[in-house]
């Protein structure tokens, strides 16, 4: 792969910022972001099969998916507060494990020119505890992986 992905926790402040660009044109980023059979071949870490409940992938939205692998299971809901073809969404994403705590994901899909992409993103929890607790689950191993499958599909999507 040749396009790293960038994640910071800043210190002291609940939230995760990450970057990482794509080969490929913001129709086709964000196309495999909102079409729920490709979503369901990159949007998980490597190893697990992602099952979709509900996938409405628009503004006032909402969604609920499982990953799961060798009898486990993990459950992850939200709702679509803004969805802009090409260029912005805002959601909420919880995993069940750990209800009531919600964060907020905006997502920023910029046209880089050249066909190539930038998603520039930010997730915010409830505390502080709440997003390191995320971060030491291995969140940043999850997010490179589903973004390295993601960027293998893109040729074909």
């Amino acid at each position: 792969m040749s396009n790293a992905l960038t994640v910071n926790a800043p210190e002291g402040l609940p939230f995760v910022t990450f970057e990482r660009e794509f080969d490929a044109p913001v129709a086709a980023v964000f196309r495999a972001h909102q079409d729920p059979e490709l979503a369901k071949q990159w949007l998980a870490p490597e190893g697990y099969e992602m099952v979709i409940d509900r996938y409405d992938f628009a503004t006032a939205g909402g969604y609920r998916y499982l990953h799961k692998n060798d009898g486990e299971e993990y459950a992850f809901n939200g709702v679509y507060h803004v969805v802009r073809e090409n260029d912005l969404t805002t959601q909420t994403f919880e995993f069940e494990g750990f209800p009531d705590v919600v964060t907020i994901e905006i997502n920023r899909f910029i046209d880089l020119g050249n066909g190539r992409t930038r998603i520039e993103g930010q997730s915010t929890f409830p505390s502080l505890e709440a997003r390191d607790g995320m971060v030491e689950s291995g969140m940043e191993v999850g997010m490179v992986e589903s973004y390295d499958k993601l960027d293998a599909l893109l040729p074909s999507a």
